[in-house]
């Protein structure tokens, strides 16, 4: 099995200088190769994970907002196959879950109702998606598939609201003990024959650090604190191919599973 464990927003430079306090990530990287995913398109979310499964440039598959004309964008809107899709056609198991392309977040063959319509906004909302998508993620792990994709998306709202701040190492934590019940504690990696990626669709920073604002500093939710970083972070374990761009995760799947 091939296994995408997708964590939007998370960053190098909250996990480097913590290493030894997130013994999980710590893990992954003595198991497998760390290293930054540097973004040379726009760092947002819906392009970024829209080219990350699609395998097509920004300019292909031309989503760029989880909102157009007022309208929310829907899997529909998008005129592109993204890997589960081919997948699919071609008799192999594949099954995604809380992909953040969209508002909703987007399932393929899971019955899964995203947390805070996609957007958690307070420390209940975060736990709840912590909780269930691991949860959610561990069962699926049981299954027979080719292909198992899965995403956390609250990192991004804790640290767009909360950068700077303690809580922001503490969720990390948090996030890192369910790393652990999903990769170790399942000996997801035992045999040897199963393939990880961790990734991210973009690194985070202070508001106006980064080359490319994505967002306004006031927002209708209160000011940011934090914004997009164009580092993303990139672990792999048991995985041959060289993945430098977004779209090369979609490579990487195909060279495998084709």
């Amino acid at each position: 099995m091939i296994f995408v464990l997708g964590i939007d927003a998370a960053t190098w430079s909250v996990i480097r200088p913590n290493l030894s306090r997130l013994n999980n990530f710590q893990r992954l990287c003595q198991s497998g190769k760390c290293k930054e995913l540097v973004l040379t398109e726009k760092p947002i979310s819906p392009s970024v994970w829209c080219s990350m499964f699609s395998g097509k440039t920004p300019e292909e598959h031309r989503h760029e907002s989880f909102v157009v004309n007022g309208e929310l964008v829907k899997r529909q809107d998008i005129k592109v196959d993204f890997i589960w899709d081919i997948l699919h056609r071609e008799g192999k198991r594949a099954k995604a879950l809380n992909v953040p392309f969209v508002v909703p977040p987007f399932s393929f063959g899971v019955n899964f109702k995203p947390v805070g319509f996609g957007l958690p906004t307070n420390e209940g909302e975060w736990e709840e998606e912590l909780y269930r998508v691991t949860e959610e993620t561990k069962q699926l792990l049981w299954e027979d598939l080719d292909l198992l994709i899965s995403v956390y998306t609250f990192l991004d709202r804790v640290q767009h609201f909360h950068w700077g701040e303690e809580c922001v190492f503490d969720w990390y934590r948090r996030l890192d003990a369910k790393i652990g019940e999903l990769v170790f504690d399942s000996n997801f990696l035992d045999s040897g024959q199963n393939e990880l990626v961790v990734v991210s669709d973009h690194g985070f920073c202070a508001f106006g650090e980064a080359k490319v604002r994505t967002l306004p500093e006031k927002t209708s939710e209160g000011a940011l604190k934090g914004d997009h970083h164009e580092n993303a972070l990139l672990i792999t374990v048991n995985v041959d191919y060289d993945i430098e761009t977004p779209q090369d995760m979609f490579r990487a799947i195909r060279g495998e599973l084709g």
